[in-house]
């Protein structure tokens, strides 16, 4: 199962927890990568945290500004060398995307961009609120094609969508947040999807958060392991 890309969402600002999500999330079966959000980077620690974390972490920041803005803002970033995966909003534009995929090319070579596609809390009658005339897969389905047409390494889409996404573009990197163990609550998220499930849809990595951080994080992890082995 190492080859399943595991995301954990280390979704606070308290050091202590951070710490203990990553000791606890440790398994011999699972490589599982830390995921720090905009919670924790913004926090008093977390940027000195991150400035010495000696292992690959996603940073999920979500750009989404005018390019010469977001050019700066990924140009900041280049002190945290073991950050593997930044994300951007698809939001900013073809030629946001494209400016941040050349400056993260040079800042850090290892460093892949994700292009974020419509949040997993929101849902059809959410793009409608905000006056989109398409649904969530047909503007998923057209965001997708922003990001490989900007030579963006991946796309975070929803498991629901990501089947769709899979069948137009064989080779692309695709990530899944809103995945919830069998039987837990769905919480602020509305398209969700079980691990197992999500890789069945053939993405190529999963972010998972409340279902492992929540309560015994060990025994979680093992939950995980036990629903991927069923």
């Amino acid at each position: 199962m190492k080859n399943k890309s595991i995301f954990v969402a280390c979704d606070t600002s308290n050091l202590k927890k951070i710490e203990k999500i990553i000791n606890h999330t440790k398994t011999n079966t699972l490589k599982i990568i830390p995921k720090f959000g905009l919670q924790f980077f913004y926090s008093k620690n977390g940027r000195k945290f991150l400035e010495k974390f000696k292992k690959d972490f996603w940073l999920d920041l979500k750009i989404n500004d005018i390019p010469q803005t977001a050019l700066s803002a990924i140009d900041s970033l280049k002190d945290l060398r073991k950050c593997k995966y930044i994300t951007v909003h698809v939001n900013g534009g073809l030629e946001m995307l494209k400016s941040i995929k050349k400056q993260a090319k040079k800042i850090n070579k290892n460093l892949k961009v994700l292009g974020v596609t419509i949040l997993t809390s929101l849902n059809d009658k959410s793009l409608k609120e905000m006056g989109h005339t398409k649904n969530v897969k047909q503007l998923v389905l057209r965001q997708a094609a922003l990001i490989k047409k900007s030579g963006c390494d991946g796309i975070v889409c929803s498991a629901q969508e990501a089947l769709m996404v899979r069948k137009k573009y064989k080779k692309m990197l695709i990530i899944t947040p809103g995945i919830r163990l069998p039987g837990d609550i769905s919480n602020d998220q509305l398209r969700i999807m079980t691990p197992k499930e999500a890789f069945k849809n053939k993405v190529s990595g999963i972010v998972i958060g409340r279902s492992l951080t929540n309560g015994d994080i060990k025994n979680n992890t093992k939950k995980l392991i036990d629903h991927l082995n069923q």
